[in-house]
């Protein structure tokens, strides 16, 4: 049975989960610089590796309730390949968890249940123990909009 590694966090209670394939870097307690005229949930920029990433704050992303800018530790950055297009895009998260493997006969589709975040962005479910883990699929997350919300940041930054 084919496996798959996914890094899984929590946004309030909820837990969710991305393939590392993704994943580039997880940091902890940046400093989020604010850039005017952006969209809600582009919290600002960070510096990674000498480039300015946008920060999407996830929490605003999947309407759920926000939480203090300060509260925010966690930061993901992720390696996005959409419409032939490539980006690196960073966004919060509540809490970084684990490391997981997850056999594909384990994922289960996530039925459609006027859930407040968009379900498209579900791939799937897996159960662990009591808590069930909703596995994202992270090029439906992030819209070109988020994309070009770069090159806005990157713009205004550079000129």
């Amino acid at each position: 049975m084919e496996k798959q590694t996914f890094l899984t966090f929590l946004l309030g209670q909820e837990y969710f989960a991305v393939n590392v394939n993704k994943v580039l870097e997880v940091l902890e307690k940046q400093h989020i610089t604010k850039v005017p005229q952006t969209p809600d949930h582009i919290l600002g920029i960070v510096n990674f590796r000498e480039d300015i990433l946008p920060v999407v704050d996830t929490r605003l992303k999947f309407n759920l309730a926000a939480t203090n800018l300060e509260e925010k530790n966690f930061i993901i950055v992720f390696d996005i390949s959409k419409d032939g297009n490539k980006f690196i895009i960073a966004a919060t998260a509540d809490a970084v968890k684990d490391v997981i493997e997850i056999a594909d006969d384990e994922i289960k589709p996530v039925p459609e249940m006027g859930i407040s975040y968009n379900a498209k962005y579900i791939a799937g479910a897996v159960r662990r123990q009591e808590t069930f883990i909703l596995l994202l699929d992270i090029e439906k997350v992030f819209s070109l909009s988020d994309a070009e919300a770069t090159k806005v940041i990157e713009n205004s930054v550079t000129n």
